[in-house]
């Protein structure tokens, strides 16, 4: 699957006036991606392609297992499993 704002997949959005049109152009330019604008001043706007480039979402990170060997995290110097493991 392409990347969004690439050849393959540009990034789509519709506005209502062309300095928003003209706002729009010079983000993407600025960032290199390719992108298409869409004028319909009867339509709601739709910027939603721009606003995932420009905040990507993020991977959760997955915190560290605790381990039942593991000394317990609450600080009592005990294994996790004799401790707060049980």
């Amino acid at each position: 699957m392409a990347k969004l704002g690439t050849k393959k997949k540009p990034a789509i959005v519709r506005v209502q006036t062309e300095e928003r049109g003209a706002e729009i152009a010079s983000i993407c330019e600025k960032h290199g991606w390719h992108y298409i604008i869409g004028f319909e001043p009867d339509k709601p706007e739709d910027t939603s392609d721009i606003d995932r480039l420009l905040n990507p979402v993020t991977p959760k990170k997955i915190e560290n297992k605790i381990g039942r060997n593991d000394p317990c995290p609450c600080g009592s110097g005990k294994k996790y499993k004799k401790c707060c493991g049980i």
